[in-house]
């Protein structure tokens, strides 16, 4: 039996916050409310269930519900699946983990294993999982547990993203001289730059340019990776303070869901 979950956005339905965000006074999503991921419940307990639709409902997960290992593994082994969470009490585990390992498409899904009482706990490397939480479930630590999980995933994803970008940007080197250029595309490790003639791009240390939306520029020192003869060149961050990093970090995560 499969069922399928679509987000829950809790300021368009009741004036109430979701209880998720209630739980605790820290907690801030890192990402905004558009950014849907997907998710799969291998369980037949309805009442846990029930208690983690709500949980990645409120993290903006979309959530299909599947009773049978089985069947859970031929639809993994067919489409992509951000998080998949599994009860290890559920008869046919120990299989499925086995085949999963073998035939789904483990680089696009993280395994979160519910696990069982303190005697029936499967091994962690051998379920292949990389997060747990116990039975009966905690709200707290699920939500701790599958926020984690979740900005994982993302991270993951966006790592290697590279946003199509044309702004003007400014480059430094350390003998103070500058030159305008104009950005390509932009990454989170760095960005590729058209730099203006007669500028030494191997001498480039600092950069700064504006993000679309945003209220400060970025600012960073750099180090370039290499540059052609036709003014491209590719530059990597070496060093940016915590709130440049997570402005940019945000910027690319809304680019990347947006398109």
């Amino acid at each position: 039996m499969l069922r399928t979950r679509r987000r829950y956005l809790p300021e368009s339905r009741s004036p109430k916050p979701h209880y998720v965000s209630d739980l605790r006074p820290d907690y801030v999503a890192a990402y905004s409310e558009c950014m849907t991921l997907s998710s799969m419940v291998v369980s037949r307990d309805w009442q846990e269930v029930s208690v983690l639709e709500c949980i990645l409902g409120g993290l903006h997960m979309d959530v299909a519900i599947e009773s049978e290992p089985q069947r859970a593994l031929a639809r993994l082994t067919k489409s992509k699946v951000d998080a998949l969470i599994v009860d290890c009490d559920l008869n046919g585990t120990g299989q499925f983990f086995r085949e999963l390992k073998r035939e789904a498409p483990r680089s696009s899904t993280v395994p979160l294993v519910i696990m069982g009482g303190p005697h029936e706990k499967h091994d962690m490397e051998g379920t292949g999982a990389m997060f747990a939480f116990d039975k009966p479930i905690s709200v707290e630590q699920a939500v701790r547990t599958l926020s984690a999980a979740r900005n994982m995933i993302l991270d993951g994803r966006l790592r290697y993203h590279r946003a199509g970008l044309e702004v003007p940007v400014t480059l430094s080197s350390r003998n103070q001289k500058r030159a305008a250029g104009q950005l390509i595309n932009l990454s989170q490790g760095g960005l590729q730059v058209r730099a203006a003639n007669g500028f030494d791009a191997s001498e480039a240390s600092r950069v700064a340019f504006e993000l679309p939306g945003t209220k400060s520029p970025v600012k960073a020192e750099v180090e370039v990776a290499w540059s052609d003869n036709r003014g491209n060149v590719g530059i990597r961050f070496v060093s940016m303070t915590s709130a440049m990093k997570n402005t940019l970090r945000l910027w690319l995560a809304q680019q990347y869901f947006a398109n």
